[in-house]
């Protein structure tokens, strides 16, 4: 596979991201490189290797749920950058066509 200037300005967009000319013909090195990388990983013979469902052995060691009393409006509200009176005011995401 290789990428092109299409691809990465189809990534970009579904990323949500904007770059320069100079910055895209970056990005189209650095994209080729990594699938380059991927295509040599299947060049390896991992027919004898047990499959990982996990990197690690590691295992989460949670804590136990202490039940507390809930923030009140006022407190959550006073947490968040942008607010009017009731609600949170967060950006414009989706844009209709």
């Amino acid at each position: 596979m290789k990428i092109d200037g299409k691809t990465v300005k189809e990534v970009a967009h579904l990323a949500r991201l904007e770059f320069e000319p100079e910055e895209e013909a970056q990005m189209i090195v650095s994209m080729n490189r990594m699938i380059g990388f991927v295509e040599k990983l299947s060049e390896l013979n991992t027919d004898s290797i047990e499959p990982l469902v996990y990197m690690t052995d590691e295992t989460n060691h949670l804590r136990e749920d202490v039940v507390q009393p809930p923030l009140t409006q006022k407190e959550v509200l006073r947490n968040s950058p942008k607010h009017d009176s009731d609600y949170f005011k967060v950006p414009k995401v989706v844009e209709k066509k």
